[in-house]
């Protein structure tokens, strides 16, 4: 009876991430049915493992982690037709009171329902046994189990599938990193008094891959390979800015988590002119702790690495950051640029950025800057620098 070993292991890793709900699940049926102990079994080879169970371990002799043969089991049994799911009176029933568990556990009842994987091949079982002989049990108490070890079954089926996703993207992200496929697009920061380039940012594009950038690098920090694909587009970046007009500021985009990371500040530092580069600090959600990456910073600013913070306005986080890391450059976002010239609050805001800016030394670049209008408002507001598709989109580097 016992299913192939990958589908039990399926089982004991979905018990593992959720241990709690597995748990309220076992407490459920016991309390139910009046039960003394419930668990959840996977079957292994000729054995069925207890993963999680619930009750008076101690005074039924059950531990999780324990193993018992499936030879002497009354799960065996049910799944074969020997034994209907409910057993009262297990140690005068003929077919249950010589079996060396019914008195090795002290079961007196039994009530078990087969956790089947979506193809309905069986990988476990859910139980509950009690040293009473369980006269309350009935039908109802059959259809308790066996709804929640359907829940179990699916609960696993979704996990199989979540796992088998996961295992994709890293595929797919590993594939990327191996073969080092990545494309270095530019796009210009310009002086919204005079048109003249005075910066590019560097962005990165991944032949092959559908669903753009964002995806990939969400995909890798999801499967852990966030730092690696990002390591690989800095210094694809730093690759080609040798040929970049010589005078212009070249920005590489980093994650705070990036940023920290062994090994980014030997990229940095031997990659090019650190003069001529900056630092774009990508992050919407909070930095828990600013310590690590203010010494991160340190040595780069040290060697000209200025820093830029990126999406001012589109959130707490990012103002946040401009406070503790107080950056070279601050950007505001383009939910703050786009309509600027119609919006009032916009404008506003705008505004504000501009003193704030003035007053910290910083320097204020509008990102999204698509129309002439969103362009003369911004600059009716104190806001000198710009970039956006009016100005140039990405493009390869020449």
């Amino acid at each position: 009876m016992a299913a192939p070993r990958s589908a039990a292991t399926a089982v004991v890793e979905t018990a593992d991430r959720a241990d709690d709900w597995v748990h309220r699940l076992l407490d459920l049926a016991r309390d139910r049915l009046g039960m003394d102990v419930a668990w959840l079994s996977v079957f292994s080879e000729d054995r069925q493992e207890i993963t999680s169970a619930t009750g008076d371990l101690d005074g039924m002799h059950v531990s999780e982690g324990m193993s018992l043969p499936l030879e002497e089991s009354f799960c065996v049994r049910v799944l074969s037709g020997q034994l209907p799911p409910v057993v009262t009176a297990a140690d005068r029933n003929p077919l249950t009171r010589d079996l060396a568990v019914t008195g090795k556990l002290g079961i007196g009842s039994y009530v078990g329902a087969p956790v089947r994987t979506p193809d309905r091949r069986p990988v476990g079982m859910l139980c509950c046994i009690s040293r009473d002989a369980g006269e309350q049990l009935d039908g109802s108490s059959v259809r308790t189990v066996e709804m929640l070890a359907e829940l179990i079954g699916d609960r696993m089926a979704a996990e199989e599938l979540a796992e088998a996703a996961l295992a994709a993207r890293r595929t797919h992200v590993r594939q990327v990193l191996d073969r080092g496929a990545v494309t270095v697009y530019v796009q210009p920061v310009v002086d919204m008094h005079t048109g003249a380039v005075v910066a590019h940012e560097a962005l990165s594009r991944f032949p092959g891959h559908e669903g753009g950038p964002a995806t990939l690098f969400a995909d890798a920090a999801a499967v852990g390979l966030g730092v690696e694909l990002e390591l690989l587009a800095v210094r694809s970046a730093l690759g080609v800015a040798g040929r970049l007009p010589r005078g212009l500021r070249l920005a590489v985009n980093l994650s705070p988590t990036a940023l920290v990371s062994r090994g980014v500040a030997g990229v940095l530092l031997d990659g090019a002119d650190t003069t001529a580069l900056t630092v774009e600090i990508t992050e919407h959600s909070p930095i828990e702790d600013y310590a690590p990456v203010l010494a991160a910073l340190e040595p780069l600013r040290a060697a000209g690495i200025r820093l830029s913070i990126d999406d001012a306005g589109a959130g707490y986080a990012s103002l946040r950051h401009i406070l503790r890391l107080c950056p070279d450059t601050i950007k505001l976002d383009i939910a703050l640029v786009s309509g600027v010239d119609t919006d009032p609050a916009r404008q506003a805001m705008t505004a504000a950025m501009v003193a704030f800016a003035a007053e910290t030394g910083a320097r204020l670049v509008a990102e999204g800057v698509e129309t002439p209008a969103e362009r003369d408002a911004l600059v009716a507001r104190g806001v000198r620098y710009g970039q956006g598709h009016l100005f140039g989109r990405p493009a390869p580097v020449d």
